[in-house]
This record gives structure tokens, C-alpha cells and sequence, in this order.
């Protein structure tokens, strides 16, 4: 039988038999927040839906969107402050003209920055090659200029990647990208301009598929990250893991939600002893540092 089309990136190497290697201080379990900061367009482009959305504009899905830039962030930021928990942070760069003060107050946090395209209105995979060198030139502009500082990591709007996109981050400077979902250990990609780190970023412990998509309540999703975690420190006895938490303000910065998620991450912060609580730069920058050959 011929083999199905693949995509060339990364070999196929399953999770047992893979080297053992420690995050810092020994720890197994690395756990990080990928909070993302979006904007949309008023009256076109994509957008999650609260509910059915009507003709354009539509008032309903752009103001509950909005509501997370104006209220869920700072609310959520307050919790982060409480709980002492960073934040990998996936900026819409058009955030910087629109609201600038909401990036700012994530990066005096000291927050990691990273790109998530110009907005959430449009998808990179569908544009051509040049198209798509220009989107990731234009955010890595716009969020140099403001942080004084090129970011070092990508996630996609809507996760969306052409043939090239691996390709044009490398090229581009970027040293890692959480599109791809399919492991639970950070895996070097191939790319015409060398490698790139794929550092895990969930599609199951994500509020939109959870709560937009399979309508899951509020006390059940915070269920889902605290099972999730449990489950994952026990199975870090065998090796390194990597646990991703992806929120969007305005869905778990809604005060239901918020007060369940809280409960859930103070799960977390209460085994801070035992786990390495992190950003996502810092998984990658470690991986960077790890003998060759370790990662796979």
C-alpha cells in the first residue's frame, strides 16, 4: 500500500522508550498558562460565537468578544497576581493600537510575549506564501517595537498554518511554535531554514473547544484541568511532560467561569513545590539547553 501523504516535519516516536531528561530542580511536570489576548473586527472577518450570529455587524458576538479585552483580562490578571502565576501570553498585535494598556499591564508582569498574528479575524493558512511572510513580519514588528524585545514563540490565529508556515517562522527568527497538538514533550521540527521547537499547547484543556464547542459548564471544565493535572503528575514519574492551559478572557474572564477556574488553578499553585510552573519560552529555552538527541 503507498504511503498517505504526510507532512515531513517530524518522525513518528512514540511517548515509551524516549531519553529521560528533568526540568529544572528535577522537576517531571512542566505547567504553563497560554493566555490569549484577541481582537477582532468590527463587523467582518471570523469570530467565535456566543450564540447563532446574525447579520453583520453583529453586535451580540463583537461585544461579548470585546468584553474579554475590557473586563476578563483585568479580572483574570487580578487572579494571577493572587495566585503568583505567570503567563505565556499570545498577542493579537493590533491589541497595541486598540488597547495597548491591556499588553502592557500582562508584560510588567513579566509575562512572556508572544505572537498570535495581526488578529483574530482572519486565518494565515489560506493566504499565499507572501501573504503569510508579511503577517508574521508585520506582528513581530508591531511587538518588537513595543516590548523592546523580538518575541521568541508563535501560536497561529485559529491555529491556522499553510505548507510554509514552519518554514517562514524559522526563517522569520522564531525558535519555537505551539500549532501543533499531537504530543505531550516538546519535538524539533525540520524546516528549510533548520529547526523549530513545537512545544505543546492543548486542544483538550482549551476553553473554546471545551466550552464554545461541547457546551462543557464552568465547574466542569475547572474539573477537567484539575483531572488533567493529577493524572499528568503521575505519569511524569516515567519522564518529562508538559501540561498547557489555554484560556481567552472573554470566556473563562466571565465571573462564573472565573471563580471555577480560580479554584482550579489554586490546585495547581498548592503543588508548585513538586511541578515546575512556567512559561512556555522557558520549556523551550530548556530544551534548547538539553544534550542532543534528547529531545526527540
Amino acid at each position: 500500500m503507498n504511503d498517505l501523504p504526510g507532512h515531513g516535519r517530524f518522525d513518528y516516536v512514540p511517548i515509551r522508550g524516549r531519553p529521560v531528561y528533568d526540568w529544572p530542580n528535577g522537576r517531571r511536570l512542566a505547567v504553563y498558562i497560554g493566555l490569549n489576548l484577541e481582537h477582532f473586527a468590527f463587523g467582518e472577518g471570523l469570530g467565535a460565537e456566543l450564540a447563532p450570529g446574525g447579520p453583520q455587524p453583529d453586535v451580540l458576538n463583537y461585544g461579548w468578544r470585546d468584553y474579554g479585552n475590557r473586563v476578563g483580562a483585568w479580572r483574570m490578571l487580578d487572579m494571577f497576581d493572587g495566585l503568583d502565576m505567570a503567563c505565556s501570553t499570545l498577542v493579537n498585535a493590533s491589541l497595541y493600537s486598540y488597547c495597548p494598556e491591556l499588553v502592557q499591564a500582562f508584560s510588567a508582569r513579566g509575562d512572556e510575549i508572544l505572537g498570535h498574528g495581526r488578529t483574530n479575524s482572519e486565518r494565515q493558512g489560506v493566504m499565499d506564501e507572501a501573504g503569510e511572510a508579511r503577517l508574521i513580519a508585520e506582528t513581530t514588528d508591531v511587538i518588537t517595537r513595543a516590548e523592546g524585545k523580538r518575541p521568541d514563540g508563535w501560536l497561529g490565529p485559529w491555529i491556522s498554518e499553510s505548507r510554509a508556515t514552519p518554514d517562514l517562522l524559522a526563517e522569520a527568527g522564531y525558535s519555537y511554535v505551539l500549532d501543533w497538538c499531537m504530543d505531550d514533550q516538546p519535538v524539533w521540527m525540520k524546516t528549510r531554514a533548520g529547526r523549530i521547537l513545537a512545544v505543546p499547547y492543548p486542544q483538550e484543556i482549551n476553553d473554546i473547544p471545551a466550552i464554545v464547542a461541547r457546551r462543557a459548564g464552568a465547574s466542569e471544565f475547572a474539573d477537567m484541568i484539575v483531572d488533567n493535572f493529577d493524572e499528568m503528575r503521575e505519569q511524569a514519574d516515567d519522564g518529562p511532560l508538559v501540561m498547557g492551559i489555554a484560556l481567552h478572557p472573554y470566556i473563562v474572564g466571565q465571573p462564573f467561569r472565573l471563580r471555577q477556574l480560580r479554584r482550579a488553578l489554586a490546585h495547581i499553585a498548592a503543588c508548585r513545590d513538586d511541578i515546575w510552573l512556567t512559561r512556555a519560552g522557558d520549556i523551550a529555552a530548556h530544551c534548547r539547553s538539553l544534550p542532543e538527541g534528547m529531545v526527540p
